[in-house]
């Protein structure tokens, strides 16, 4: 019988990576011009939420959490899709001297082989 697998998917980077890589992106969209000042206040409103408490609302955690969510989420959804894709490929880059899994086909297979000597 085979084993059912879990509805629930977890990120492969992780829920915390994938949260400051999402925080990064919304900073960089918040900064380029090609993104509607009128958007823009959707991450600011919800942060203000967060920060100013109401009255008349009832406040509990998950309320503030839900709405920095949501804020954070339909800011980029409704931001133009070719600069968040633009933004997203900046933050998805490999910095030099970082470790990254080699795909198929990337030139991967030669090896050289070489001895290290400390020059006096």
């Amino acid at each position: 019988m085979a084993a059912k697998k879990s509805p629930i998917s977890l990120p492969s980077k992780g829920v915390f990576n994938e949260i400051l890589q999402r925080g990064k992106l919304i900073l960089r969209l918040m900064g380029d011009k090609r993104v509607n000042p009128v958007l823009k206040l959707l991450p600011i409103g919800s942060l203000v939420y967060l920060v100013v408490p109401l009255d008349f609302l009832p406040v509990n955690p998950v309320d503030d959490a839900l709405v920095v969510w949501l804020g954070g989420y339909l800011f980029i959804e409704l931001c133009p899709p070719d600069v968040v894709q633009e933004h997203m490929a900046v933050l998805n880059q490999v910095l030099p001297g970082e470790w990254k899994e080699p795909t198929a086909g990337s030139g991967s297979e030669e090896v050289i082989d070489a001895e290290w000597r400390e020059k006096s």
